[in-house]
């Protein structure tokens, strides 16, 4: 089967060894996002001109569109951009289908096991969490979310491990995005999360009793990739009851940290799994 729809095609050289197929403006485009990197995650257009070796008024065209689409953040404090929560949803259908979810069931499934409490792995998702993966406790209270769940991430426990990873600067950017998109406004809800980050930070895992969901008390833990980016994290969680609490600040803490860094090591990643790094 042809992949071109021109089966009567000689092939797609044109003169000077270009292919007539390629679409430059997407060229440009991924050029631009493959430009981030753990130790550049924030360029300025004058940056990203440079790296693509053309104009400022060339690159802000293929920046503004990749801002529009939220494959971009712009931080209109320090005029510098960052990858976006669209960059990830591209991914999404690998993540959910492949390797993560893939090498996590299984370490979940006997978590789940072990401790009689529902399982879970999700991932950040512009300022929410998106549930990839459920493993409900037989004969328990199991909560209201499912696969395909987007809970706000500042208020449950896995999208604060995973907001915990970002950068200082990129969670004031993400939020500020969200601000704009919603058209709602609220510094006081800014500085809720950049305090509720730097606390978050200092830990290996994240718990709370009814934080989003009253009656409901959760523990969540990072899961780490080969380059030891946090791409998920992992949480338990049961009834509020007080059996329940008692083994979430003991048992539950030791069994989540554990499973995070079994599939994290799994992952390729060979590191410390808990704290996030500096960066």
């Amino acid at each position: 089967m042809s992949t071109t729809g021109d089966e009567n095609s000689d092939g797609p050289a044109e003169p000077g060894g270009k292919d007539r197929y390629l679409v430059p403006g997407l060229i440009r485009g991924l050029e631009v996002l493959r430009a981030f990197t753990p130790e550049r995650p924030n360029l300025s257009l004058s940056e990203i001109a440079e790296l693509l070796g053309t104009s400022r008024s060339a690159a802000f065209r293929t920046v503004y569109t990749l801002a529009h689409t939220g494959c971009l953040l712009h931080d209109q404090r320090t005029q510098t951009y960052a990858l976006g929560p669209a960059v990830l949803r591209l991914g999404y259908g690998y993540l959910a289908t492949r390797e993560v979810v893939e090498v996590a069931y299984p370490e979940l499934e006997r978590l789940r096991d072990r401790t009689d409490w529902s399982a879970h792995m999700g991932v950040l998702d512009g300022t929410s969490v998106l549930y990839v993966l459920r493993l409900p406790a037989p004969h328990r209270l199991t909560g209201i979310v499912h696969v395909g769940s987007r809970l706000p991430a500042r208020s449950t426990t896995m999208g604060r491990v995973l907001l915990a990873d970002l950068a200082e600067d990129t969670l004031v950017a993400l939020y500020r995005s969200e601000a704009q998109k919603t058209g709602v406004s609220s510094p006081e809800t800014l500085a809720t999360v950049l305090a509720q980050w730097r606390d978050d930070r200092t830990r290996a895992h994240v718990a709370h009793i009814g934080d989003f969901e009253a009656g409901i008390a959760s523990i969540a833990a990072p899961v780490r990739d080969m380059t030891g980016q946090v791409v998920a994290a992992i949480n338990l969680s049961a009834a509020a009851t007080p059996e329940n609490v008692a083994d979430l600040r003991d048992r539950l803490a030791e069994e989540i940290t554990r499973t995070a860094a079994r599939i994290s090591t799994l992952l390729g990643w060979h590191g410390e799994t808990g704290k996030p790094r500096d960066r």
